[in-house]
């Protein structure tokens, strides 16, 4: 058999979902160790801070039988075998049983683990000599769970499913954080690895280490070993329990090795090669020399009186040459194992990842010349690394007890991560809540005799664009930390016609939070400029205004600035006209209207879509306006400008606020103001999500409890982190870049905390802002009468728009709230700005008329 043989394990993808150890691990378990024709049950104590050779792990074994008939009977039944037992263990050791006990469950048949965050292991395929029925393709995890059920009288926790390769590793990982692989020479064959995240396709994530459980036994299955399958393999293969399946198995492991030594010694006495051409009924017999026998057969010193014995009880007279040509043939079977899983390139794969060294873990093996013969192959195949073998003490076993201990820290962990977002989900009921309140507020905003938070601001806007508008219009747009300046030209009132210029000038901090006067005569500088730009110095055009602040209008072109919001606070604007400061700024410029942003994106929606009768701002800030029934006599419609960003600053929301929220706010320039857009807008998500990741830091179940300088720096964590945090190409390795260009030095585990943040804050946010779309939508729906209603909502804004998921939330939720309406979303392209100059070209429109 040459050392050279090129390996193609064909990995069944089984994933063990843990890292290696650290000796931080404590706590005491049960343990089931299920994987041949006897089953442990375990009583493991792990003490915190010290190795297995320290005294760090004490146990308690019982061995218990499997009767045959259940190796081929129903899974049922071999499960309510193993579940009796584990009864019998806890009364016989006195173990309390009203106590919750955690168990670990080794299982050393081929499962795939699926999932993180479920203990589930799904039978892909029985192996040596089991074959029950029932269970192929279930989760024996569950199969367990229900016969301890059926059995009752005991309170069992299942932290833990492992494979026992994996456990073995485990066992040793526990004193050596340097041993990465895990073998099993036994019964059956076996090797996990430590393998880099980012050759794991299948699983979420690029940094770090997860273990990989080869179940390497099915090589050769596909046809790949052919070449070196020997005739006396096939009539094992062909005796078997699963002809065709585990061939690489049935070639190394104990259970075939003694088998394949009487095929070949049959066929040679058969040829008279052996005892005279004498053959026994023994020797025709399957099973009657075992894998003992042939370890036996190698002892260095008894080895050949071992064999006369042997040979001698299966009926058979050996002369000295018989013996020594039967221990040759089994030295030669025992070889080929040991070449064929050194030769197997487990080792060169974990080497490349990043090792130059590695542990090896396997269980004791009772051919005292097959682990020399392993070691000195493997050190052939690689003799630039430096590869240790460990023989494992009852590896299994301790290592399914230490991988629930990993479990049950990883479940603490997971159990707390999940309360701090707990607050964050929102209910079926919670948002009809909210959509109740929503419309509430709605109503008594319109009426102006209660007490409203919404505003309920009227535009004096009564059209929507009809097509027809024509000409050059100036648009001016102040919503954020940029002033938008902007040159529309409506050609023949065809789409396709219009074109759009524009420039971005920023808003310095300084200038936001100055005087008024400051800040119009910087808006206007940049209106001067954008014109010499365009080379239109001395052009007079009809400009519209998007104002995006709440204003209160008495026509379409005044507007009394109510309350700064945002970042925004110059003083001497509040309570006064803004067209009028900026008229006053620019000098002989015709300001014909001034505009809310949203209502400037429904406006430009509807120039495409005349359906579009609601506008969604979803951004830095919220917003929302429709066009609302007017009760006169002409049945005429506007346009109110909601102002919803406000709900809530009466305390109608004070059940869905979370601590983080309120520390937001009251951190905030303008406190117990605008509560419904800190939930739900882009200038507050981010510092809800640093909220919520400094209170995890400081519990220790993040970032390794270090609250850092940044972390604890206002404002640091932008929304547009989230957008990127939570799309999904992006992997793990770049969420920690994200964190580290924070000042945040992540691990894996810390980069999937912070994604889930993420996701709890800003599917919160959708989930507001679709519940308040509902509310809007069903209100129109109930002024007209209509039993159904078809509309659009015109959006703009950056959260909408670049969020990986915020607008599908949005849309399934007022899918789900408002049943009766038929809503679409269409996204505005340049909304408020092009809206702006609709809105005054609409109105010239008017006056000409």
């Amino acid at each position: 058999m040459t050392l050279q043989l090129k390996t193609k394990v064909i990995m069944k993808r089984l994933f063990c979902f843990f890292p290696l150890l650290f000796t931080s691990e404590r706590g005491q378990f049960l343990a089931l160790d299920l994987g041949g024709s006897k089953f442990k049950v375990l009583q493991v104590k792990v003490r915190e801070g010290m190795g297995i050779r320290k005294g760090g792990v004490e146990m308690e074994e019982k061995i218990y039988p499997i009767p045959k008939e259940l190796l081929i009977g129903r899974g049922t039944e071999l499960f309510d075998h193993v579940s009796e037992s584990l009864k019998d263990f806890l009364q016989e050791k006195n173990i309390n049983l009203e106590k919750t006990h955690p168990l670990a469950f080794t299982f050393s048949f081929p499962c795939e683990q699926p999932t993180l965050n479920q203990v589930t292991g799904l039978l892909l395929s029985w192996s040596k000599n089991f074959r029950l029925r029932g269970l192929q393709g279930k989760d024996v995890v569950q199969s367990l769970k229900g016969a301890i059920e059926r059995t009752g009288g005991m309170n069992v926790d299942v932290l833990s499913m492992v494979n026992d390769t994996v456990a073995t590793m485990m066992t040793c990982g526990f004193d050596d954080q340097r041993c990465e692989v895990g073998l099993i020479i036994g019964t059956g064959t076996n090797a996990c690895y430590m393998e880099a995240l980012r050759h794991v396709d299948l699983v979420e994530g690029d940094e770090g280490q997860m273990c990989v459980n080869t179940e390497w036994g099915g090589f050769g299955d596909d046809g790949a070993l052919n070449e070196y399958i020997t005739e006396f393999d096939r009539d094992v293969d062909a005796a078997s329990n699963n002809p065709g399946k585990q061939i690489f198995e049935k070639m190394v492991s104990g259970m075939y090795l003694g088998e394949l030594v009487r095929l070949v010694v049959l066929k040679m006495a058969k040829v008279g090669l052996l005892f005279d051409g004498f053959v026994s009924d023994a020797l025709r017999t399957k099973g009657k020399i075992t894998t003992a026998n042939v370890a036996a057969m190698e002892e260095y010193k008894t080895g050949l009186k071992n064999t006369r014995d042997i040979l001698t009880g299966l009926g058979l007279t050996p002369s000295q040459d018989d013996c020594i040509a039967v221990q040759h043939v089994s030295t030669i079977v025992s070889f080929r194992s040991s070449n064929l899983v050194a030769a197997l390139a487990l080792f060169s794969r974990c080497l490349s990842n990043k090792a130059e060294q590695i542990q090896l873990q396997y269980p004791q093996i009772t051919f005292k010349q097959y682990p020399k013969r392993l070691h000195k192959v493997v050190r052939r195949l690689l003799p630039e690394s430096h590869v240790r073998f460990v023989l494992s003490d009852s590896g299994s076993s301790k290592g399914a007890a230490l991988v629930a201990a990993v479990a049950q820290r990883l479940a603490s962990r997971r159990k707390q991560v999940d309360e701090t977002l707990f607050p964050f989900q929102m209910s079926q009921e919670q948002l009809h809540l909210v959509k109740s309140r929503m419309r509430a507020d709605l109503e008594a905003g319109l009426k102006n005799k209660n007490p409203s938070t919404i505003k309920m601001l009227p535009s004096f806007v009564y059209h929507t664009p009809d097509g027809t508008e024509r000409g050059k219009y100036l648009a001016l747009d102040l919503g954020g930390t940029n002033f938008r300046a902007l040159l529309v030209n409506f050609k023949k009132g065809l789409h396709q016609n219009t074109r759009l210029y524009h420039k971005i000038y920023t808003v310095p901090m300084e200038i936001m939070q100055g005087t008024g006067e400051e800040l119009f005569d910087h808006l206007a500088q940049c209106v001067s400029d954008f014109l010499d730009y365009m080379g239109m110095k001395n052009a007079h055009l009809p400009a519209g205004f998007t104002f995006s602040f709440p204003c209160e209008q008495t026509a379409i072109d005044t507007g009394t600035l109510l309350t700064w919001t945002k970042g925004f606070k110059a003083t001497d604007c509040e309570g006064h006209d803004v067209v009028n400061m900026l008229r006053e700024a620019i000098k002989r410029r015709n300001v014909t209207a001034v505009v809310n942003d949203t209502v400037g994106t429904m406006m430009s929606c509807a120039y495409e879509d005349p359906e579009c009768e609601v506008g969604l701002i979803a951004g830095t800030g919220t917003n929302v306006c429709y066009m609302e029934d007017q009760r006169d006599a002409d049945a005429q419609r506007m346009c109110i400008n909601t102002e919803w960003g406000g709900l809530g600053d009466d305390g109608s929301l004070n059940d869905i606020i979370t601590p983080y929220d309120a520390e937001v706010d009251q951190n905030s320039l303008h406190p117990g103001k605008q509560r419904f857009e800190k939930l739900t807008s882009g200038m507050y998500l981010g510092e809800i999500v640093r909220q919520v990741l400094l209170d995890l830091t400081r519990g220790g179940l993040l970032f390794r409890g270090h609250v850092t300088e940044a972390l604890k720096t206002p404002g640091i964590f932008e929304t547009k982190y989230l957008s990127q945090i939570e799309s999904d190409r992006l992997a793990l390795l770049q969420v920690r870049s994200i964190l580290q260009q924070l000042g945040l030095d992540s691990n894996c585990d810390d980069s999937i905390i912070v994604k889930e943040v993420c996701g709890a804050v800003s599917r919160r946010a959708a989930q507001l802002v679709g519940a308040g779309i509902a509310a809007v939508v069903d209100k129109i729906r109930e002024n007209r009468g209509l039993e159904h209603l078809n509309i659009t909502v015109g959006v703009d804004g950056a959260l909408y728009k670049l969020h990986p998921h915020f607008s599908r939330v949005l849309h399934d939720t007022a899918k789900v709230l408002a049943p009766l309406c038929n809503v679409s979303f269409l996204p505005s392209e340049e909304g408020s700005g092009k809206g702006a100059a609709l809105i005054t070209a609409v109105a010239k429109q008017k006056q000409q008329m």
